[in-house]
């Protein structure tokens, strides 16, 4: 019989239509939610030192089986007392499995019903992952919380091919579920493309069986806004109720307040970090590009309402110039605005949950992020 998880909990504490606040708790602490993830690939968030994630009020961050797989190795990261210890992050991690990337990523050789044959993207060494491997791969990284093994599919892709991908995924979870050894947290993932029936039927599959949480996989894969949300409409009332809801790689700030609407929980993208870099910034009044010359000799702070540290101490023209002059401070401030943006975005949101406003953030969000 497979083992069940004792150091995890979810609490529902309010709700507003289908909006959800509630908590996580894991033994390595509380998880408020909706939350969301900045993501830690390479076991770091890039431009974050894990004192700088925790100044904004990162909780919980997510990180990259395929990725520590490859590079260094579970088996080092295991002997450096784990994930947590080796990155120097001590709060919570979720760590996705790995499938992904593995044929996104990775020279794709094939996928069976055994699991996922590929090519490493670093030498062209090749490698198995099985749903028993990416079990074993997080238990030695030490993860808070787990992900099974899914087939995440390509959009678009055919409704036959899409329906032999459901149904290996509720395979590789139950071959997840019977090689899970340890005290751990894992959540099942339901996919089926962008077709209703196959996404209610991998969301019932998958419901009934014993996992701590749920995700919803293969969105935000190029199918657009309306698709997704009609995605999550067909799927969220096959998902349970009590235990939280996870919608992986979402995205946008419109993307988050339209899903938080629906009853997402958990939400992880690189957006927010990738845009930093690129010189793009997250508001509260909108995008801002760095690479837009009228911000010259602008020396008001990104946000004037914003209290991260780089709008407590530097202009849009000190932004501007980093950027253009390739300085890695330019890469480290933005980042810490735009993480600051997401954290403060879910903040905003739980406390309108549990205050009865939700739907005004939801209409400021889609004024201001209709793009």
């Amino acid at each position: 019989m497979a083992m069940s998880c004792s150091s995890f909990s979810y609490k529902l504490i309010a709700t507003q239509g289908l909006a959800r606040r509630g908590r996580i708790k894991t033994p390595r602490g509380i998880v408020d939610t909706p939350t969301f993830m900045p993501v830690g690939t390479q076991a770091t968030v890039k431009a974050m030192t894990p004192a700088a994630l925790k100044d904004i009020g990162t909780q919980i961050i997510l990180s990259n089986t395929y990725h520590l797989y490859m590079r260094p190795g579970e088996k080092i990261i295991s002997c450096a007392n784990g994930l947590h210890r080796f990155m120097g992050w001590s709060g919570p991690i979720l760590t996705d499995s790995g499938g992904f990337q593995s044929f996104s990523l990775g020279k794709l050789v094939k996928i069976s019903d055994e699991g996922i044959y590929f090519a490493s993207h670093i030498d062209g060494s090749r490698y198995m992952l099985s749903p028993e491997k990416a079990i074993e791969i997080q238990q030695l990284l030490g993860s808070d919380i787990m992900m099974c093994l899914d087939e995440c599919v390509a959009y678009p892709s055919t409704k036959d091919y899409i329906k032999n991908a459901v149904r290996r995924t509720s395979m590789w979870a139950r071959r997840c579920l019977a090689a899970r050894s340890e005290d751990r947290a894992l959540f099942g993932i339901a996919q089926g493309g962008v077709y209703p029936d196959l996404r209610v039927e991998s969301a019932q599959e998958i419901s009934g069986l014993p996992f701590e949480g749920f995700a919803i996989g293969g969105l935000s894969v190029g199918e657009g806004r309306s698709f997704m949300l009609e995605t999550l409409d067909a799927t969220l009332p096959y998902i349970p109720h009590e235990k939280p809801r996870y919608l992986m790689g979402v995205g946008t700030p419109l993307d988050i307040v339209e899903a938080v609407a629906r009853g997402i929980d958990m939400f992880d993208c690189v957006l927010p970090t990738r845009n930093a870099r690129n010189g793009m910034l997250f508001t509260r009044n909108g995008k801002i590009s760095l690479k837009q010359v009228r911000y010259k000799e602008d020396n008001s702070p990104p946000d004037c309402k914003c209290n991260c540290y780089t709008c407590r101490n530097f202009t849009l023209a000190y932004l501007r110039h980093l950027f253009v002059s390739h300085e890695i401070l330019g890469s480290i401030l933005n980042t810490i605005h735009n993480l600051y943006f997401y954290l403060e975005l879910m903040s905003d949101i739980r406390h309108s949950i549990e205050e009865n406003y939700f739907d005004d953030v939801k209409k400021y969000i889609r004024e201001v992020y209709n793009d």
